[in-house]
């Protein structure tokens, strides 16, 4: 009596148990040299990446720099222990400092503490949304961000990145526009208006006054900023190897501090603190709580969407398990603790996730290792940090997310449907034009992809099937074939359910209207995987009103959990049943012999598409003998289902 509540309880406790230790699945393998070796140097080289990646981030969500590294410590290590892919890379990402520094520039914040206590909040509201959808097992509703969705947001919100970085290529800054378009268009404006005024400053030789302009901080950023791109650019190219972002952090830095261009006006992240970050727990304002929710709710399926898309990714050529709710639970957890330890949001990282897999990193620990790395250098590095300037920050973010510029899927998606072309190029629009509220394109692409879906289940395609030379049934429209006026045979291609009831129905009554010397209306319902209430009924009622006009419906290949409801509604019942085949080919032999028995043999149409079942079965016989073992076997089936009426 107790067994099976027991047996539940039992296997809820073992699935709870492995949400909370998924890192025992790989922490026996460090026991073997290889591969703890492995994972220390994939650790350390993704560290390398890190630090320099993270400050940069955090200066793109408006935040110190150093607020990057402290979301790079625990969270990279706590979404390793409790996700379920081995090599994703958590930390600070474009997307979700965009997203941060979006949502928090639309609210009403008083000055630069606040300002990061919202920050802080914010994480902790994200993880706890994707530990609540994780651990309820909701990862499905990721399913709602559409591939195109994702193209057009990622790649407007890449432009967005990218020109919001060209107030620190000039050295300008500028109040912050309504929309981020006209925020562009003023720092560009400012921008060279502080060029040309540093050249215009200098009224003796063209190259004292060329000179001059070079020390001016405007001109200086600007030369570091393409000296960082040139080196990142040029080691890629030729030592891909060798840690490009690392080596332009240091020429740059190096350059920065020899020739004290921090008192020439060059800006450079200053003074780090020393050391770990301490524990706190954030503080949440109740008064702009419900905006912040909305805020956290786009981030968490966003980022979500972003590390699930890589581990799938490089799950693929590790042949490894991904779960996407256990997922859920890394990414919620490492987000909590970036929270509690004065980090900003996290989720996974697209380029560090590929330099830690091509380093060979084969478990968890490497991440666990990265984390230890960053540590290091906030405990012991930080001083070396701080000539580094802003501007090869904003160009370590430029070179970044030049990648998430994908022109060519737009063109892909289009392909594939234009409906998806649609939806990509309409949120591509969307999110630049509202820019900084980047959620409307969110919210709008969605709302299209779901409604460019529904229209497409309300009209799906219905094929009008005809003989072809080979002896198979074809689209008679594509193959321009003639068909024949008293059997029409038509392939529905979708579920039948009530949003396209109607326009099925109509369909066929159409078809009706156009062909006076019809007798079969042939259903190939191999396509029709599900029919609900609102269908079945149609269904009854439309062919009680055929039979009633001298037609009869008929229905083949029907599925067959279509097939069971079928027959507990009596639409399959005695009555119907010799009206339901299991081959095209045994529903044309049935239409032939009942209008032979009828004598309607003449034929208006010479070229008629239905011949003879027997003649047709024969030479599909000849050219492909499956036909025929197909067409016994469905026969058979159905025979067995008539068996089993009562």
């Amino acid at each position: 009596m107790y067994q099976r509540p027991i047996k539940v309880l039992v296997r809820y406790l073992e699935g709870f148990l492995h949400n909370l230790t998924p890192f025992l699945g790989w922490a026996g393998e460090l026991r073997n040299y290889p591969t703890l070796r492995a994972d220390v140097v994939a650790g350390i080289t993704v560290a390398l990446v890190l630090v320099p990646q993270s400050m940069a981030y955090a200066q793109l969500a408006n935040l110190p720099p150093y607020y990057g590294l402290y979301a790079s410590f625990l969270p990279v290590m706590i979404a390793a222990l409790f996700g379920s892919s081995r090599q994703l890379a958590t930390g600070p990402v474009a997307v979700v400092s965009l997203l941060t520094a979006s949502g928090l520039g639309t609210m009403d914040i008083n000055g630069e503490t606040d300002y990061i206590a919202y920050a802080i909040s914010l994480a902790l509201l994200v993880g706890l949304f994707q530990l609540a959808i994780g651990f309820v097992r909701l990862g499905v509703l990721i399913a709602f961000l559409s591939h195109p969705v994702v193209i057009g947001f990622t790649t407007a919100a890449a432009i967005v990145i990218i020109t919001s970085q060209i107030g620190k290529v000039f050295g300008v800054e500028v109040e912050a526009a309504a929309h981020h378009y006209e925020t562009v268009w003023m720092t560009v404006v400012a921008g060279m208006q502080a060029l040309s005024i540093s050249l215009s400053d200098q009224s003796q030789t063209v190259w004292m006054s060329m000179a001059a302009a070079m020390r001016s901080p405007h001109y200086l950023s600007l030369a570091i900023t393409f000296l960082a791109l040139a080196i990142m650019i040029a080691l890629k190219a030729r030592l891909p190897k060798v840690p490009g972002i690392l080596v332009a952090v240091a020429v740059c830095s190096l350059i920065s501090w020899y020739f004290d261009l921090m008192d020439k006006g060059l800006k450079v992240v200053g003074r780090i603190p020393e050391g770990l970050p301490g524990f706190a727990v954030p503080a949440l304002d109740v008064a702009v709580l419900p905006q912040l929710l909305g805020i956290a709710a786009t981030i968490a399926l966003i980022g979500f969407m972003e590390a699930i898309s890589v581990a799938k990714a490089m799950a693929a050529s590790t042949r490894q398990s991904i779960d996407a709710d256990q997922e859920l639970i890394g990414q919620g957890l490492s987000n909590v603790a970036s929270s509690f330890f004065q980090g900003y949001a996290v989720s996974g990282s697209f380029s560090r996730s590929a330099v830690n897999f091509q380093s060979g990193a084969i478990t968890g620990f490497s991440s666990v290792v990265t984390g230890a790395g960053v540590a290091l250098t906030l405990l012991f590095l930080t001083p070396l940090l701080f000539h580094l300037p802003q501007a090869t920050l904003a160009a370590v973010i430029i070179l970044a997310v030049f990648s998430l510029i994908r022109v060519k899927a737009f063109k892909y998606a289009w392909q594939v449907k234009k409906h998806d072309g649609v939806v990509a190029f309409a949120t591509f629009v969307i999110t630049l034009f509202y820019a900084p509220h980047l959620e409307n394109g969110i919210v709008a692409g969605i709302l299209l992809s779901l409604g460019l879906f529904i229209y497409r289940t309300m009209r799906p395609h219905i094929s009008i099937l005809s003989r072809h030379k080979d002896g198979s049934l074809v689209d008679a429209s594509k193959h321009i074939l003639p068909q024949c006026p008293k059997i029409s045979i038509i392939r529905f291609e979708g579920s039948l359910f009530f949003a396209n009831t109607n326009y099925f129905e109509d369909r066929v009554l159409e078809r009706v209207a156009s062909m006076p010397h019809l007798k079969f209306i042939i259903i190939d319902a191999v396509a029709i995987n599900e029919v609900d209430a609102t269908g079945e009924e149609m269904l009854h009622n439309l062919a009680r009103k055929l039979v009633e006009n001298g037609i009869q419906f008929l229905f083949v290949r029907t599925q067959g959990d279509v097939m069971d409801m079928f027959m507990r509604t009596g639409f399959a019942n005695k009555e119907w049943l010799e009206c339901f085949f299991a081959t095209r080919q045994e529903a044309l032999r049935y239409a032939w012999k009942k209008m032979q028995e009828a004598g309607d043999t003449d034929c208006p149409n010479k070229e008629c598409s239905a011949p003879d079942f027997a003649n047709c079965l024969l030479r599909s016989a000849s050219e492909r003998p499956d036909m025929l073992l197909s067409t016994l076997y469905g026969h058979t089936q159905l025979r067995k289902n008539v068996q089993s009426l009562p």
